[in-house]
């Protein structure tokens, strides 16, 4: 197995250090990451994230969803900070999915974070669009999958 490539942009190098601390974040607190679909969990296990994903479309309606996850993680994560990462799209979907769930999460008084969404969005949208995309820049990203 060869080596992973290094970044070839600093914004490639944010985007890996971003994915760096969420992965050490889950090892740590086992936070969840909400994602859209399966392919999202799929290219998450590629990127080499190991911790626990919900998954949002499980046939199960929003109001549903909303309460298995508070129910499931409550309003904080073990260590007082976020219960969950919201990590959808940063296509025009993902940013209605997105504000949708953190809108009502925080109704619950649910804390969420969303920095990761953020980082990756600013630093890789002119390769891909969507969390399944970057199971294609494990080599541009410099990470190690599994």
């Amino acid at each position: 197995m060869r080596p992973p490539r290094a970044p070839r942009h600093p914004r490639h190098e944010e985007a890996r250090d971003a994915l760096d601390a969420l992965r050490e974040d889950q090892v740590t607190t086992s936070r969840p990451i909400l994602v859209e679909g399966p392919r999202d969990v799929a290219a998450l296990r590629a990127l080499g994230i190991t911790g626990p994903i919900e998954v949002v479309n499980r046939g199960w309606d929003v109001a549903r969803r909303i309460a298995h996850l508070v129910e499931t993680y409550g309003p904080r994560g073990p260590d007082g900070g976020p219960a969950l990462h919201l990590l959808m799209d940063w296509d025009r979907t993902g940013g209605r999915l997105q504000t949708t769930f953190r809108r009502r999460l925080e109704a619950f008084d649910v804390k969420v974070d969303e920095e990761v969404r953020r980082v990756l969005m600013r630093c890789l949208k002119p390769e891909t669009r969507t969390v399944e995309g970057m199971s294609g820049l494990v080599d541009v990203l410099g990470v190690e999958g599994r």
